[in-house]
């Protein structure tokens, strides 16, 4: 297994490939494009792993397609449309990024349906070498991969920067669900992995320990969310991680998943629940 730091916009330890064998583990974004080809030299995938389908895991996927119109592609079946006609997710991602966009993320390609695996969860692929969980809450097409003893989890156990760090959601809009979100983790930690591995950024062993911690922190700040507005939440955010892990890290966290988007999303979540009663 290879960690791959895509160093986006130049930034270290904020989005990371995994190379695993003859796959690669959410490519990306297209902005990321070139640094991820060069360290990947003339090795190429038989296959990518998308655990979801947000631009820095997924957006460059149809732009390896191009290059190796072989490769297929592995997706969860909600989010499978929208790689094969991206423009929706690019609508949304420009209400969230404005100008920014293009030079966050990039294009982002459309996929040939033919390329694609659809994924329901449950299921074991390449070989029988990764099993797959359905594990939402991040989002609605999130799913998770099991190689041998290591957990694949994307962003469902969170974003957390090196050893001894703390754990912090990353909740972006539309679709955060928390109590989906608590189930998933429960699903993770039924696989009982030895090695824990998040997009954003590393691989961890103290698996056990980062899942409960992680937890309990899910709940308490999507707690917050319902109660404070952007600022408080912002403000306690920053707070805690530099009581936690000093200032650098605030820079790092707020880079790797924007405090003011995780305060959006959990909004969002609290007034859908308030919606339906």
């Amino acid at each position: 297994m290879r960690q791959i730091d895509l160093m986006h916009l130049g930034r270290a330890r904020a989005i990371a490939c995994w190379q695993v064998d003859d796959v690669l583990v959410d490519p990306g974004p297209t902005s990321c494009l070139p640094t991820l080809l060069q360290a990947l030299g003339d090795w190429r995938p038989r296959a990518l792993l998308l655990t979801h389908i947000h631009l820095d895991h997924a957006g460059a996927t149809g732009s390896l397609v191009q290059r190796w119109p072989d490769v297929r592609v592995y997706v969860h079946a909600v989010g499978a449309p929208h790689m094969v006609d991206p423009s929706r997710l690019m609508s949304s991602a420009q209400r969230l990024y404005g100008d920014d966009m293009d030079h966050l993320w990039g294009e982002m390609v459309p996929v040939p349906e033919g390329n694609l695996e659809v994924l329901e969860g449950g299921e074991r692929i390449l070989d029988d070498s990764f099993d797959v969980a359905y594990t939402p809450g991040h989002a609605s097409h999130h799913v998770s991969y099991r190689h041998g003893t290591t957990a694949f989890v994307g962003d469902t156990a969170g974003v957390r920067i090196g050893e001894g760090a703390l754990a912090m959601p990353a909740a972006p809009p539309p679709d955060i669900d928390v109590d989906a979100w608590h189930e998933s983790l429960q699903t993770i930690a039924a696989w009982r992995p030895q090695r824990l591995v998040v997009t954003h950024f590393g691989a961890f062993s103290d698996v056990s320990g980062h899942l409960a911690e992680y937890a309990i922190r899910l709940e308490d700040w999507g707690q917050l969310a319902r109660y404070v507005d952007c600022d408080t939440y912002v403000a306690a955010a920053r707070e805690l991680i530099l009581r936690h892990d000093g200032t650098e890290m605030i820079g790092v966290l707020q880079h790797a998943a924007p405090f003011e988007q995780s305060y959006a999303g959990l909004r969002r979540y609290w007034s859908k629940r308030d919606e339906r009663g």
